[in-house]
């Protein structure tokens, strides 16, 4: 099924009831992108130059095109759609595809279904354009000339025969070509050779022709992947309560879970998508660290995400429809839980770290991961919890003696801060140094400790670093390093320098 809507601005009519068209900059030059229906009985068209236009009807209201308004609001009317199929295209700039295999019969069949889409989008004042076909450049083709047109399997050349060849949406050079050639239908264009077409025209068109004669077909892109487990419910009038609509997710999720478990899958993540009568879409998307095989803890998540949104689930004039889906699954690996106290532990740390995740975000619980480098700032990842439990429960850390105080600080700057440091030998450690205008006077120092970088993963300029752990008058314990060696004078080593910096990388507790 495919959809074509011209600009809003351009398809309401003004009170002065003066024409009305929308232009954008193309080669340097204002020209109509698009125009409503009275610009249109003037003769104006897409792509005429405003000059042209202006000296047609001086009276004409003109409004600068807004690309990214259009866009935001075809994705809006993408989002709705989702309601019908969760298949739904992108046909920029002003159109959209929705693959409605499968789909009809919950709507009265495909008349009924066409017609409940352009009612509702005519009544939020856009002018709509629809069609159904086999193929989604036939049916795109037919909104550019006929509305509400069904096209039969096997009919999409005698549809196609009536229509001028502008209707493909190819190229202006190639629809001049076509009509110089004395081919001003699709019907003359598909009475010639094919090889008579791809010499004249390119492969291109030729395909397009195809593809709009029902002869081949391309797949549409769906501006989401479709998800593995979809259940949902529709009202016949619409739900606006809390407890309506919590009572609606337990079905939902017991119905998924259902599904799921027939083929021993568990949820990794779920969606719940909130459809108002407005047309405005509401989705909330929770993460789990393990799959989910019982309805309760989707209930639970669900319970702990919809308290924590910072915008609250608005339902408007209420919901007509609720959507529960799992865009990720995994197969359930059945493990041993009577004699291993591990599994049962991590299995509760997994459901805690889920329902906080689900309350302040996933990405606000994370695990430290060690990394196989000597780069203090690699040494250790940070990652997601949810996704990364089981590796973190079995990363091995540099073992530490007990007894003697740690060679590193646990946590560093996440930016190494620049300080002036006054030292006694060039390569030796400082004496005093000035950090944050504040003057600290060192009465003991360890180190060096000298660290090269990578040089395989070397970006710019990286010089070699000499940490020492240094201790002031007051008893604060400090890492920093010396940027760069002093004197590489005779065949100086390459990205060092005379006289390095000193940066403070971290405190000790």
């Amino acid at each position: 099924m495919g959809t074509g809507s011209r600009e809003e601005n351009a398809s309401q009519q003004n009170s002065n009831n003066h024409p009305s068209i929308v232009v954008a900059r193309q080669n340097n030059a204002l020209q109509i992108f698009a125009l409503d229906d009275a610009a249109a009985r003037l003769g104006l068209a897409v792509g005429l130059p405003l000059a042209n236009a202006r000296a047609i009807c001086p009276q004409l209201q003109v409004f600068d095109a807004d690309e990214a308004a259009d866009a935001k609001t075809l994705n809006a009317i993408a989002e709705w759609c989702d309601r019908f199929t969760p298949l739904v295209a992108l046909d920029s700039p002003h159109g959209l595809f929705l693959d409605i295999t499968g789909c009809v019969h919950l709507f009265g069949g495909e008349a009924a279904m066409m017609r409940l889409v352009c009612d509702v989008l005519t009544a939020q004042g856009f002018t709509v354009s629809a069609a159904i076909a086999g193929t989604s450049v036939c049916a795109r083709t037919m909104t550019r000339h006929v509305h509400g047109r069904i096209v039969r399997a096997g009919e999409e050349v005698d549809a196609m025969r009536p229509l001028p060849v502008s209707a493909l949406g190819t190229d202006d050079a190639i629809i001049t070509g076509l009509r110089r050639a004395g081919l001003k239908t699709i019907g003359d264009v598909a009475s010639r050779a094919r090889h008579e077409i791809t010499a004249r025209f390119g492969a291109g068109f030729t395909t397009l022709l195809e593809q709009a004669l029902g002869q081949s077909d391309a797949p549409i892109s769906p501006r989401k992947p479709l998800p593995d487990y979809i259940v949902e419910k529709r009202f016949a009038e619409p739900v606006a309560t809390d407890g309506v609509i919590s009572a609606t997710l337990s079905r939902l999720a017991e119905m998924l879970v259902a599904a799921m478990a027939q083929q021993g899958k568990g949820a990794r993540r779920l969606e719940a998508g909130f459809f108002r009568t407005d047309g405005a879409v509401r989705t909330i998307i929770v993460d789990t660290g393990q799959p989910v095989t019982k309805s309760e803890v989707i209930d639970r998540l669900f319970g702990e995400r919809l308290e924590a949104l910072s915008d609250p689930l608005d339902p408007g004039f209420g919901f007509d429809l609720i959507r529960l889906s799992a865009s990720r699954t995994e197969i359930v690996v059945q493990q041993q839980r009577d004699l291993d106290a591990n599994v049962h532990d991590n299995d509760e740390l997994a459901a805690l770290i889920d329902r906080i995740a689900a309350r302040i975000g996933g990405r606000r619980v994370a695990v430290h991961l060690p990394q196989d480098t000597h780069i203090p700032e690699r040494a250790v990842l940070t990652a997601p919890a949810q996704h990364h439990l089981a590796a973190a429960a079995q990363a091995v850390w540099p073992a530490r003696v007990e007894g003697e105080p740690p060679l590193r600080p646990l946590r560093l700057f996440e930016r190494p801060e620049e300080i002036k440091v006054i030292a006694q030998v060039p390569d030796g450690p400082p004496a005093r140094f000035v950090w944050r205008r504040a003057t600290h006077a060192v009465v003991r120092a360890e180190g060096p400790e000298r660290i090269a970088m990578e040089w395989w993963q070397s970006q710019g300029e990286r010089l070699t670093r000499d940490y020492f752990r240094v201790e002031d008058e007051a008893g604060l314990r400090f890492w920093l390093y010396r940027d760069g060696l002093y004197d590489r004078e005779i065949e100086p080593r390459a990205g060092e320098i005379v006289q390095p910096h000193w940066f403070m990388h971290g405190l000790f507790a």
